[in-house]
């Protein structure tokens, strides 16, 4: 890991949509993107395909967006594809300057109408202790649903990573809430990345709408890690990008 620490960014990019679908945003948002010098990047809503969008704009990528984001910068990729259609899919991605040596898509869809899959990564990090355990989350509309996606990621985190492993959990989930302090951090041993003084668990950052967030939807929880700085990316160009913040901390192992 650099010396100057692990940075993370969190991004619920639309789609490569503006907000209400207005316009195209993914040269945009791939210019802002790697701005933010991220190490690790957890991506929701990322179009794996669309054949329709391809046809309709000029400058739509031939690559898929997660590949089209990390080209020349991000070196490793994973994606998974939780929503399928005619024309195309969409789903999670990670993009990593490090090795991802593993890669796995929980499927934790709860109603049909809603598929949800959880994107988890094990990564290399130079002057790691041990290989990071990086999930990409996006979770349901429905606080039932909710409930039970996060309840199904502690059980399968508590299985695959050791309690001393270090974790990230990053995404959008849709938590007003906030019963994930409870569900998922108390239960795995993470803390939200904006803490109060003395290393004491905070309240999440506000990320939505991204013009004038209020809402407190998108999240990093880290377990293993001291965290050096957290930010809110909102107001423009961020808005002008997707209809969400995008979160970014900087990183250190304790």
């Amino acid at each position: 890991m650099k010396k100057s620490g692990l940075r993370i960014v969190t991004y619920n990019i639309h789609k490569g949509f503006s907000q209400f679908n207005r316009h195209m945003m993914v040269h945009e948002l791939r210019e802002q993107l790697r701005r933010l010098g991220a190490d690790i990047v957890f991506l929701q809503e990322v179009q794996g395909a669309h054949s329709l969008h391809a046809e309709r704009f000029d400058n739509w990528p031939e690559q898929p967006q997660h590949d089209f984001l990390a080209a020349e910068v991000w070196q490793a990729t994973a994606y998974a594809s939780n929503v399928a259609y005619d024309h195309g899919h969409h789903g999670n991605a990670i993009l990593s300057r490090f090795p991802i040596e593993h890669a796995f898509n929980q499927d934790v869809t709860h109603l049909r109408f809603e598929r949800r899959g959880l994107l988890h990564c094990r990564i290399n990090i130079p002057g790691a202790p041990a290989p990071v355990h990086c999930v990409c989350v996006h979770l349901s509309l429905f606080a039932r649903s909710r409930r039970r996606q996060m309840d199904a990621l502690a059980a399968y985190l508590e299985d695959v990573a050791g309690p001393g492993a270090p974790l990230i959990i990053a995404g959008d989930f849709n938590d007003w809430r906030n019963e994930a302090d409870t569900r998922l951090a108390r239960r795995l041993g993470l803390c939200e990345i904006f803490a109060g003084e003395g290393g004491e668990c905070g309240s999440p950052g506000r990320s939505f709408p991204a013009k004038h967030p209020v809402l407190r939807l998108d999240r990093i929880y880290a377990r293993g890690f001291a965290v050096k700085q957290a930010q809110v990316h909102s107001g423009a160009p961020w808005s002008r990008i997707s209809d969400h913040a995008a979160l970014s901390a900087l990183l250190s192992f304790d």
